[in-house]
């Protein structure tokens, strides 16, 4: 079951795909990849032990949270790719000391574990305990009833709800322990998510009556369709090549950088929309695809130091609407290091 589940394993095929890409890659996105890689070890001397969150684009200056909130994994993940790149010991010991911090987050009732544990542990290369504990905790919060692992109670409100940010990730941890479990919780989300009913990314279980939308996030949130195509892309050994027809197509924006909500025409744009859009694209095959939005990420929103700037944290509060954010730099970082080719021998 393992070998089928993770879906993010390298066949021979692949590799060797893999590898000529990196012989065709643009000078530019070595290059980019470097500079982002760059801010990362410049930005673990500024915050320490303490968890990156957004940046301010002038400064550059990192808000940070002591225990990571759901966006801890990324910056392991971002720890993690750099040891892969430097092959330091410190970088290392570093992306491990940031991993284990992580911990606390395993019995925490929320399906945003799938965002933590999954990318804080996808690229190191020991850190399998702690991704199957965490696993193992997912598979026992997943709710037969509902189909899937709830939404939970950690950050307030009802636990019984279903929310698109709950399903990358999720999927391909759930699937380490439980690969019907995983395909369930994915198609939960996508029947409610692409429904007909009502356009909507996050669903009320109201009992008796079912599934109830709610408006928050809004239906032109960014992050929606960007989150349930690379929940798709991370699914797809799970469902079939039949599922997948015309998902892609449907999920992905007409421009590079969507707005960060589409009721708003003369808003903010989100890059880590874009970033996890292209990552995604990759994933399922559509390189030129992936490739012109990564370019247009590089080319217009990352600065010389690595920053991606005009990602949007939350519109609606006013919160970080034009900043750096942690996991926009992560699914960037990423996104180029399979472009490139330096995921060689990666297995994930």
């Amino acid at each position: 079951m393992r070998a089928h589940a993770e879906g993010t394993a390298r066949s021979p095929e692949e590799r060797r795909a893999n590898r000529a890409g990196r012989e065709t890659a643009p000078d530019w996105a070595a290059s980019a990849l470097d500079s982002v890689l760059a801010r990362v070890a410049a930005a673990r001397t500024e915050v320490g032990e303490r968890f990156p969150l957004y940046a301010d684009p002038g400064s550059g200056r990192w808000n940070t949270t002591a225990r990571g909130s759901w966006t801890g994994g990324f910056w392991a993940g971002l720890l993690w790719l750099l040891a892969r790149h430097t092959g330091a010991g410190a970088d290392r010991e570093a992306a491990q000391a940031c991993t284990a911090r992580l911990a606390d987050w395993i019995e925490a009732d929320t399906s945003t574990r799938g965002l933590i544990f999954w990318y804080g542990t996808l690229l190191a290369d020991d850190e399998a305990p702690i991704r199957e504990r965490a696993a193992r905790a997912c598979r026992d919060a997943f709710d037969p009833e509902l189909g899937l692992v709830p939404w939970g109670s950690a950050f307030g409100g009802p636990r019984r709800m279903a929310r698109v940010d709950g399903v990358p990730g999720m999927v391909p941890l759930l699937a380490t322990v439980d690969a019907e479990a995983a395909a369930s919780h994915l198609r939960r989300h996508l029947d409610l998510c692409l429904s007909s009913r009502s356009s909507s990314w996050s669903w009320l279980h109201t009992g008796a009556t079912g599934w109830a939308s709610c408006a928050d996030p809004a239906p032109g949130w960014s992050r929606g369709p960007a989150w349930l195509l690379l929940a798709l892309a991370e699914g797809a050994p799970l469902l079939g090549d039949d599922a997948l027809a015309g998902l892609a197509d449907a999920l992905t924006p007409a421009c590079s950088v969507p707005l960060a909500d589409t009721a708003h025409p003369a808003g903010p744009l989100d890059t880590s929309a874009a970033a996890i859009t292209a990552l995604a694209l990759l994933r399922l095959g559509h390189r030129d695809r992936a490739t012109g939005i990564l370019e247009t990420l590089v080319q217009r929103h990352l600065t010389a130091d690595g920053r991606l700037l005009d990602g949007c944290y939350d519109l609606g509060s006013g919160n970080a609407v034009r900043h750096e954010l942690i996991w926009g730099d992560f699914f960037l970082a990423y996104a180029l290091a399979e472009l490139t080719g330096r995921m060689d021998g990666h297995t994930g």
